[in-house]
């Protein structure tokens, strides 16, 4: 059953339309004019409108104009007694969901009815399920009790219903993207697109065309035209992670755009307009980037109008417990597994280790656990993380004598294939940490590739301090030693 609004200045066709309408069981309301249809359409919640095109005092477009400024997803039905291609075209263009030629057959009207009011099902039903998504999961907050999360959220709470711009500091890992999703879930944009990019990611040139789009032909292999983050965007929230990662050449085009809200597509010359508001994320620290002269001056100001930083997992370990939790819950679904638990001296490992790679480490740490834990109970040696201070040193060469130290080093004197691979270890965990668990970086201060530096993090098993899940073929080795603890 629909509520559904007949329009039309000849009663005798609002009377038929009514009769059709309600031996099919759905409600009818009726209207002699454009004027006396708005009221309706104001005060009650309708399914479907059906209007004809010529009235006196107005038109069925200029009620259909009204009735996408009251509900967007309201379908409209136009009756016309002289159909057109033109008058179709701009229907359809200007919303209209189909239109009727006088006279009709009641069969007509029904199949155009209930394929409306079918629509009209489907977006209400979605909108229902999205409000519901965003009840069950108020805004992905920042998981935790301690008194550095609290600040945070309320932080958030208080600027995602502006459109100021927001640039997010922290860690990485730290859940940066996560309170740039809250603050677009809690503001006026939320139905709009959400669109985040990593300005690490690409080479200059890319990430231009990546974010301001191109025109075909602007370059070698543009074979047509694209449309840039910031068009796809338009409306909603556009987040650069990373954004202290930008040249400074592209740094200026991006104050360009904040402050004329205009792009220019890489090969044109013409300005496109856009609506979008600005999140921006670093793990870097700007004002020092400033002072090297790798960071403008007048681009930060424009970005940390409301400055909100992420406290390191270090820096809140009472929060730990908590995340653990709601990690064991959140893995427990996804991997559709049955629910597990922490021991607690499997949490006294994790309370007592630094977490260089935070809040994605532990949900990484706790993912391995899930797939690698037998019984029903997380034990210590799910967990393979040092406590702080405890991680491995490099070795050092004295007069006659070595000295070093490895979590399985053996008695007498090292061999020299261990002892290098203790070193290459040792430097390639210390880069990593130095870098803040970025690979890319870590590979560029070591003057390795990143495939080089991916392929011994894999040989030496440290994908918990980068804060990648453990392939799977290096599920054995770790089998072996649960059996043996």
């Amino acid at each position: 059953m629909a509520r559904i609004l007949i329009v039309d200045d000849e009663s005798r066709i609002r009377r038929f339309l009514g009769i059709v309408l309600k031996e099919d069981g759905h409600v009818t309301s009726e209207a002699s004019s454009v004027q006396e249809a708005q009221g309706v359409l104001s005060s009650e919640r309708l399914d479907l409108v059906i209007t004809d095109q010529k009235m006196p005092g107005g038109d069925g477009l200029s009620l259909l104009a009204a009735s996408k400024e009251i509900d967007p997803a309201l379908p409209v039905v136009l009756l016309t007694a002289h159909a057109s291609i033109d008058l179709a075209v701009e229907a359809m263009r200007q919303g209209a969901f189909d239109f009727i030629t006088k006279p009709f057959k009641p069969e007509e009207v029904r199949a155009v009815v209930r394929r409306a009011c079918e629509r009209t099902e489907f977006v209400r039903e979605n909108e229902r399920l999205k409000k519901e998504i965003r009840r069950l999961e108020p805004g992905g907050e920042l998981v935790g009790d301690s008194p550095a999360v609290r600040t945070v959220n309320e932080q958030v709470a208080q600027v995602a219903p502006t459109l100021a711009t927001v640039l997010i500091t922290g860690e990485t890992g730290t859940g940066k993207e996560l309170v740039a999703r809250a603050i677009h879930q809690g503001s006026p944009r939320a139905d709009r697109p959400f669109v985040a990019f990593n300005c690490a990611a690409l080479t200059e040139t890319l990430l231009e065309s990546e974010l301001f789009g191109h025109e075909k032909g602007a370059f070698t292999g543009a074979a047509q035209a694209r449309v840039g983050l910031f068009e796809a965007a338009h409306g909603g929230t556009l987040f650069l992670d990373e954004a202290g990662e930008m040249s400074l050449p592209l740094q200026a085009k991006l104050l360009r755009v904040l402050t004329d809200r205009q792009v220019i597509r890489v090969g044109a010359t013409t300005p496109r307009s856009v609506d979008v508001r600005i999140l921006v994320a670093t793990h870097r620290d700007l004002q020092q980037r400033i002072q090297e002269g790798k960071f403008r001056e007048d681009l930060y100001y424009r970005l940390a109008v409301v400055p909100l930083d992420i406290p390191p997992l270090r820096e809140r370990r009472e929060d730990i417990p908590t995340l653990v939790e709601h990690f064991l819950r959140q893995v427990s679904l996804e991997l559709k597994m049955p629910r597990r638990t922490v021991s607690p001296q499997a949490m006294e490992k994790l309370l007592q280790y630094s977490f260089p790679g935070n809040v994605r480490e532990l949900r990484n740490l706790i993912e391995r656990a899930y797939i690698l834990t037998r019984g029903a109970v997380i034990g210590p040696q799910g967990f393979p993380v040092m406590p702080e201070g405890d991680a491995p040193r490099a070795p050092e060469a004295s007069a006659g004598a070595w000295t070093w130290s490895e979590e399985k080093s053996s008695p007498g004197p090292p061999r020299l294939k261990e002892t290098l691979e203790s070193m290459e270890r040792s430097l390639i965990l210390s880069a990593i940490r130095a870098a803040g668990g970025v690979q890319a970086e870590a590979a560029r201060g070591l003057g390795i590739s990143r495939s080089d530096l991916a392929y011994k993090v894999k040989k030496y098993r440290l994908e918990h301090v980068t804060g990648r899940a453990v392939p799977a073929p290096d599920v054995t080795p770790f089998l072996v030693e649960e059996k043996r603890s």
